[in-house]
């Protein structure tokens, strides 16, 4: 057992990676995906059981009450009553576009034994010189976490910035996504007014023991690289699709620029980052890749709700962590949905702006 303070010691391992790292194709559901780990898994996975076992989170997270709710989508819903109430309150969000308040909750404050790893892409190891470094990311325990392995990933905190995504940040996400052999680490982004608790540049890591219907459902065409998630989803989403490494910045860069069109418009956004497969669906031998999902939504302003049903990257997925009993035990797929969904724009309305983006991109 650790002494009290050991924690204060441990700090974040590099993890220096390259194209070489990357686990290509991903693996799917056939066999047990924690058979074959990767390095990056293992890495991140035992450096979280070690915090974990030094008593940094604010909860132990033990076997979780879950279920799979009758109908044709298959959400399941997870009893989590102990992030209801013990996680840190969320922040209260005014506007999309809400700056940097360095007297509020930030990342500049966790404690070194909080970082896990140090992402840093190896010099000279990207194909092409022309081509821009990914953004260099912390990942960090997520002290309030929804599974073992719940993670935060972070750009410098010391920089500052607000959350709103941008393409280097997200282009060190795919990279991350790619050094995971298990085909349940999803790593998302709430945005302002889309369920982030904290303003300060991150994203979420977790990784989900269940295939999602996201990550199969095909898409309807908007463009060469825009399609749009219509059917078969619990929240339509435009999907941006990576067969391999070299199209990961072409689709960093489109992500943001259509979120940023988003903000602009007065519209929330989500992000996921997913293997699955390519946009028309399953295909005899078609190659699984890299989903990227950006959900388009109302802004829900003011402090978030942590006791209600609340609607961020989990919800729009199918997995509905739950902070009270009766609510998990009644629950119906029907009414799990018209939740969700009132925070999602009318068919048509999202028609139309899928051909705006689709022109922009």
């Amino acid at each position: 057992r650790h002494r009290p303070g050991m924690a204060a010691a441990v700090g974040p391992e590099e993890f220096v990676y390259g194209e070489e790292d990357f686990i290509l194709p991903g693996a799917g559901w056939e066999s047990d995906p924690t058979a074959s780990l990767s390095r990056f898994d293992r890495m991140l996975l035992d450096s979280w059981d070690d915090r974990a076992e030094r008593g940094l989170f604010r909860y132990r997270l033990g076997p979780l009450p879950a279920r799979s709710l009758p109908g044709a989508l298959g959400l399941v819903a997870q009893l989590h009553v102990q992030r209801g109430t013990e996680r840190r309150p969320p922040q209260l969000v005014r506007s999309l576009q809400d700056p940097f308040d360095p007297s509020a909750f930030n990342f500049t404050r966790l404690r070194p034994g909080e970082l896990l790893l140090r992402l840093r892409r190896a010099d000279g190891s990207r194909s092409g010189a022309a081509a821009p470094a990914p953004e260099p990311l912390l990942v960090a325990i997520n002290a309030s976490p929804l599974e073992r392995g719940h993670v935060l990933l972070l750009p410098e905190p010391a920089r500052l910035l607000p959350q709103a995504l941008t393409a280097p940040v997200l282009l060190g996400a795919l990279e991350a996504a790619l050094l995971s052999a298990h085909p349940g680490l999803r790593l998302g982004f709430n945005g302002l007014g889309g369920g982030a608790s904290v303003n300060h540049l991150h994203l979420h890591g977790l990784y989900l023991p269940r295939p999602l219907p996201v990550e199969a459902a095909p898409a309807q065409p908007l463009g060469p690289r825009l399609g749009l998630l219509l059917r078969g989803v619990p929240a339509p989403a435009f999907l941006f699709f990576a067969g391999g490494p070299a199209e990961l910045e072409a689709v960093a860069r489109d992500v943001c620029g259509a979120a940023e069109r988003l903000t602009a418009a007065g519209l929330a956004y989500n992000v996921l980052v997913t293997r699955g497969e390519p946009p028309a669906g399953p295909r005899p031998g078609a190659a699984r890749g890299l989903r990227v999902l950006l959900w388009a939504r109302r802004p829900s302003l003011g402090a978030k709700d942590g006791a209600a049903f609340t609607v961020a990257l989990c919800e729009l997925v199918g997995h509905l962590p739950l902070p009270a009993a009766a609510l998990y035990r009644d629950i119906t797929e029907e009414q799990a949905l018209r939740h969700i969904r009132e925070h999602l724009l009318p068919e048509p309305e999202l028609l139309r702006l899928g051909g705006e983006l689709a022109r922009l991109l």
